[in-house]
């Protein structure tokens, strides 16, 4: 897993290309989406720099390059992780795009309700124009009147 000795880049345990600071990899747009792919890049840009580019068609090399000095079993450990990441964009695309009709339906059912919700306006008129009923409870009576204490504070 070590560089060559002319520091040439040589291939790690999953598979993918290791050189002296920086981890590899090919990945098929067939397989994961490019939105997968910026999605799981994304998620690196703090841990790495990250470099795309395209050697063929639907075909996307990911370069990871370390923030410092690192070993080939670190790199290859961060290639596995971004080859995870990617497992988890693609399935959070899929179940993105099966349930968009979901999404739009309650958006839609959601914008509706408010539409003929009424304004503040509405409720305030309606409060207005309701008459209160009696104060079973005495709410609105005085305690002193309630318990026919006088202020005594005022003499």
């Amino acid at each position: 897993m070590a560089l060559g000795d002319k520091d040439e880049p040589v291939e790690s345990r999953l598979g993918f290309t290791l050189g002296r600071d920086h981890v590899s990899l090919d990945v098929d747009e067939t397989v994961y989406p490019l939105e997968a792919v910026y999605g799981g890049c994304y998620l690196f840009v703090d841990r790495c720099f990250v470099f795309l580019f395209r050697p063929r068609e639907r075909i996307v090399t990911v370069r990871l390059t370390s923030r410092g000095p690192a070993t080939p079993a670190e790199l290859d450990a961060l290639a596995g992780e971004f080859a995870n990441e990617l497992l988890s964009q693609v399935t959070r695309l899929r179940l993105s795009q099966a349930t968009a009709r979901i999404r739009e339906y309650y958006t839609a059912a959601a914008l509706r309700a408010a539409a003929s919700a009424p304004s503040v306006d509405d409720l305030l008129a309606e409060l207005d124009s309701e008459e209160l009923g009696d104060d079973p409870l005495e709410i609105l009576v005085p305690w002193e009147e309630k318990s026919g204490e006088k202020d005594t504070e005022s003499k």
